[in-house]
């Protein structure tokens, strides 16, 4: 019951922070800016893509996964849920939003991908004022639904909710526990993982050592990342070839350590 209640109090004090403090709407836009240049290297282009390897396109600042008919993989498919937290708040959403992705394969997006066409038109709306709030408010509010779902799987829920808080006690911090999950998952999903090991959020924290709050436990924060998704990469199927992605993945780690 102690632990439930400590869990309730630091999601309403990271909600605050994030949503309801002064400078909230600046420190939010920051946040934004960094995730987009994180997944999308901070281009329209790119908030419509389809990488070579994969089975599915990635859409928005997040690049939210959006699975084609008939595709299955171990890793979460975020575009309908973002789709969903729109829709219940309200927004008037494109056609395109709803079902499947349209595309089958990614040479069938290749071919699409024209001016004007479909993915052109994707990006307009990611881009506008409107979506890119939406974007935002959904990737925070995916982070800190994250932590009570972590806090339930753990053995050490109160241990995990004070290192979550140390870490959110810097701005900085606050950013890498909401690009974090973005960017590897909650952890919490048995799917995710290699082996035994995953590497979402929750491996994060429990691999992170003591660390006093705020920048300290940021720049921990940002070194257990690092060594989580190096196991990872030790535990993948040499066939998918994941260690060309090691160092773009720990590059990203490093801009936890920094201000925003």
């Amino acid at each position: 019951m102690q632990a439930r209640i400590l869990g309730c109090i630091l999601a309403c004090c990271l909600v605050g922070w994030v949503q309801a403090a002064p400078d909230a709407a600046e420190v939010k836009g920051k946040i934004a800016r960094k995730i987009w240049q994180n997944e999308c290297s901070g281009t329209v282009r790119g908030l419509v893509s389809w990488n070579r390897g994969e089975a599915f396109p990635s859409l928005g600042i997040g690049h939210f996964i959006w699975f084609p008919t008939g595709v299955r993989e171990k890793f979460e498919e975020s575009f309908p849920p973002f789709v969903e937290f729109c829709r219940r708040r309200g927004a008037r959403l494109p056609e395109w939003c709803y079902g499947p992705a349209p595309w089958k394969t990614r040479e069938e997006f290749i071919r699409a991908d024209v001016r004007g066409g479909l993915p052109d038109r994707m990006r307009q709306w990611l881009s506008s004022p409107a979506a890119l709030q939406m974007q935002t408010d959904f990737i925070i509010n995916r982070s800190l639904a994250a932590l009570d779902r972590i806090r339930k799987q753990s053995r050490r829920p109160g241990e995990m909710a004070a290192r979550y808080n140390a870490v959110a006690a810097a701005p900085n911090g606050m950013y890498a526990l909401i690009d974090y999950v973005n960017f590897k998952g909650e952890g919490t999903n048995p799917s995710e993982q290699y082996r035994g090991p995953g590497w979402g959020l929750r491996q994060v924290l429990e691999e992170m050592r003591p660390a006093s709050p705020g920048q300290p436990a940021a720049v921990e924060f940002a070194e257990a990342a690092k060594r989580v998704l190096q196991r990872r990469v030790d535990n993948s199927p040499p066939g998918r070839g994941e260690g060309r992605w090691l160092a773009g993945w720990k590059n990203r780690c490093d801009t936890y350590k920094k201000g925003l």
